[in-house]
């Protein structure tokens, strides 16, 4: 069957069937075009064990950035666009490529990038003492917005997309708030009475009607704050705090995993906070239980000499 046609229907599906993001299905078709051309395929049966270790090949000697091969995280982006149009093609029932059979190249452990209970406390206090030495109320509201954002993220491990697609309807008198998430996904998550004090006096301090939970802006410019706002403001801040290490909103999500998982909470649960659709992603935070694992041996081993 002609490849082409069935890309599109692919792509149609991801968006639709899956309700997987607009960029995502963009992905998958920058991809899957690259694949095709280089593996000149017309049609489903041209997609052959052969010519997907011809693509690799070819994929592996492609330059990245800064003159070095691209990386193996990248190529893996393509191996997956093409085995999801091949589960797509099973799910149909037509004749193709086994999708098991297209391996991802191993990866070296990811490293996550995290700070000490004392810097997140001096990362969350740096907004409220720049909003007390404050006397402009709009600037005074936007110093806590930020403290209540760095509560709220750390409250309830939120992606940074997922925190800007808040409303300001937020109920603060319950202790968990639904959000959606990647695929459109719902989970609960937990508000600490710290967040939901921060977030109530940075409503307090706001004049307008927006209906976003944050803004970003100047007098008579207000609008919902962006992913890269949040960014900006955290490494500003970061720095206030005297932070050296590179610190995100995903920092701060790293954060929240590692702080559940070294007071004993189990992985599983973490996922679910966390809204991973595989425990596979979660077991990055497993480094967390190394010194309990160094203090079991210490404890139990019978040659400590």
């Amino acid at each position: 069957m002609n490849a082409q046609d069935l890309k599109r229907q692919f792509l149609e599906y991801t968006e639709i069937e899956k309700g997987r993001a607009v960029k995502t299905v963009e992905n998958y078709d920058h991809y899957l075009t690259v694949l095709f051309r280089e593996m000149k395929i017309s049609n489903v049966s041209d997609i052959t064990e052969d010519r997907v270790r011809e693509f690799r090949l070819w994929l592996n000697r492609q330059p990245g950035t800064n003159k070095a091969t691209m990386k193996r995280r990248t190529q893996n982006y393509y191996y997956i666009a093409l085995r999801a149009f091949l589960k797509y093609l099973r799910k149909r029932g037509i004749e193709g490529l086994n999708p098991e059979r297209i391996e991802l190249a191993k990866l070296p452990e990811r490293q996550i990038d995290v700070i000490t209970a004392q810097e997140l406390a001096r990362l969350i206090q740096a907004p409220e003492d720049a909003a007390a030495k404050e006397s402009d109320p709009l600037k005074k509201s936007m110093f806590l917005r930020d403290k209540a954002i760095l509560e709220l993220l750390f409250s309830t491990g939120l992606r940074v997309a997922e925190l800007c697609a808040l409303n300001s309807s937020i109920d603060l008198t319950r202790d968990d708030l639904s959000v959606r998430g990647k695929g459109e996904k719902v989970r609960v998550v937990f508000l600490s009475t710290a967040a939901k004090e921060s977030v109530s006096t940075y409503l307090k301090s706001r004049k307008d009607m927006d209906e976003a939970l944050f803004v970003d802006g100047r007098p008579n410019k207000l609008h919902r704050i962006s992913p890269r706002d949040v960014q900006r403001h955290i490494k500003k801040y970061a720095a206030l705090a005297g932070i050296t290490g590179k610190v995100s909103p995903h920092t701060i999500r790293h954060v929240f995993a590692t702080d559940l998982l070294s007071n004993g909470a189990d992985l599983r649960s973490v996922q679910a906070l966390l809204g991973h659709a595989s425990i596979n992603t979660t077991q990055i935070y497993t480094h967390v239980t190394d010194a309990h694992l160094r203090e079991i041996h210490k404890k139990f081993h019978s040659r400590q000499q």
